[in-house]
Formats: C-alpha cells, sequence, structure tokens
C-alpha cells in the first residue's frame, strides 16, 4: 500500500515539473532571432508579447514555438532594425491579420459584444442564482405563519 502511495506521489511530482518546464516563454525565442542592440531586443520581446500567434490562439508570438511565431518575431526584428516605429509594425499587421492579432483587440463597434460578453454573462449567472434562492426560500410573511 505504501509503494503505492510514494509512485502516486512521484508521479504526480513529475507531472508538475513536466507542466512547469514548459511555461518558460524563453525557450521560445531562439538566439539567432535576437537583437544585438539591447534596447532593440525590448522593444521587440514587448511588441511581441502584445500579439497573438494565430497558430497556438491564446498564446504570444513571444511564447511560441510554431513557425508561424517564429516569422511574425522575424517580421518585426527586421522592421524595427529599418526604422519603423511600434505603431507602424502594428498597424501594418493588424492590416495583414486583423484585430484577432492582438491579444488586447481595441473597443470597437464590432468588438462590443466581446468585451461586454463577460459583464453580461456574469449578471445573468448572479441574476439566476438570486432567483433561484429567493424560490427555495420565500420571504411572504403570510408564508411563514402558515407553515406554523
Amino acid at each position: 500500500m505504501k509503494r503505492i502511495a510514494r509512485v502516486n506521489i512521484i508521479t504526480v511530482i513529475m507531472a508538475i515539473m513536466l507542466a512547469i518546464s514548459g511555461l518558460s516563454p524563453s525557450l521560445a525565442l531562439t538566439p539567432e532571432e535576437r537583437l544585438d542592440d539591447p534596447r532593440l531586443e525590448q522593444r521587440a520581446r514587448d511588441l511581441s508579447l502584445q500579439l497573438r500567434c494565430l497558430v497556438c490562439q491564446n498564446q504570444s508570438i513571444d511564447d511560441s514555438d510554431a513557425p508561424f511565431a517564429q516569422d511574425m518575431r522575424r517580421l518585426i526584428r527586421r522592421d524595427i532594425e529599418a526604422g519603423k516605429s511600434d505603431d507602424d509594425i502594428i498597424a501594418f499587421l493588424r492590416q495583414r491579420y486583423g484585430d484577432y492579432v492582438l491579444l488586447n483587440p481595441p473597443l470597437t463597434s464590432s468588438t462590443y459584444v466581446l468585451w461586454a460578453a463577460p459583464f453580461v454573462i456574469l449578471v445573468l449567472g448572479v441574476g439566476i442564482v438570486f432567483l433561484t434562492r429567493r424560490k427555495q426560500h420565500p420571504q411572504n410573511p403570510s408564508d411563514q405563519e402558515n407553515s406554523r
């Protein structure tokens, strides 16, 4: 029995260590992608953290190992070296891939539903809980007197 418990604990620890090892964003960036100037490299990293990998869905291109993310990182670094501003680079990528490429899409008429949905769902959930509890525990004083 102790042997089974020990094996289960070891399995859990190994699974946790494996999961944690996959969280390192620095592994996605290859050494040949890095820029020599630390300030320009930091700009590139900051931009990469704002952009979504369209292959990995909710992962930034800085965190992704996908070939698409590597291409986007190279494109960003090339544009930075060419002297383009961050706004120019983001505008180009938005034009090419749409607002979905941004991890934090802007509030526009086409994204109102996207931004409002969590709040609407929260209000509906609270309303349902409130109505359900109200039906379970009536607050009418005449109902309480009749039950005595």
